[in-house]
C-alpha cells in the first residue's frame, strides 16, 4: 500500500519560512519523480517543484529562488523549503510520486497540508 504523508504546514507571516516534509512508503522511492503541487479553492492544482533520483530539479517560475526541493533517499522523504513566503503562496500543498511505465502510469498523492501566509 502506497502512502505519502505530508507534514510541516501551518500559519506563517509574510516573509517567513516553512519546511514541508513528505514521507513515502510502499514504493521504491528512488525510481519515482517526486514533486510538490499546490491548490487553492476554485483553481486547478499547480506544479511547485519536482525532483528525481539523480537530484535534477524543476521549479515553477514563481517559486524559483524562493523554494527548494530536496530528498533523502535513505529516509524515503522529500522536502520543500519555502522562504520569503507571500500571501499568494497560501494553498494546500500536496506531495506526488510519479512514474511512467511501459503500459501504465503510477501517480500517487498525499492528503495535503495547509499553508497559510498571513499577518
Amino acid at each position: 500500500q502506497v502512502q505519502l504523508v505530508e507534514s510541516g504546514g501551518g500559519l506563517v507571516q509574510p516573509g517567513g519560512s516553512l519546511r514541508l516534509s513528505c514521507a513515502a512508503s510502499g514504493i521504491m522511492f528512488s525510481i519515482y519523480r517526486m514533486g510538490w503541487y499546490r491548490q487553492t479553492p476554485g483553481k486547478e492544482r499547480e506544479l511547485v517543484a519536482t525532483i528525481v533520483a539523480d537530484g535534477t530539479t524543476t521549479y515553477a517560475g514563481a517559486m524559483k529562488g524562493r523554494f527548494t526541493i530536496s530528498s533523502d533517499n535513505a529516509k524515503n522523504t522529500v522536502y520543500l523549503q519555502m522562504n520569503s513566503l507571500e500571501p499568494k503562496d497560501t494553498a494546500v500543498y500536496y506531495c506526488n510520486a510519479y512514474r511512467l511505465r511501459a503500459v501504465r502510469v503510477d501517480d500517487y498523492w498525499g492528503q495535503g497540508t495547509q499553508v497559510t501566509v498571513s499577518s
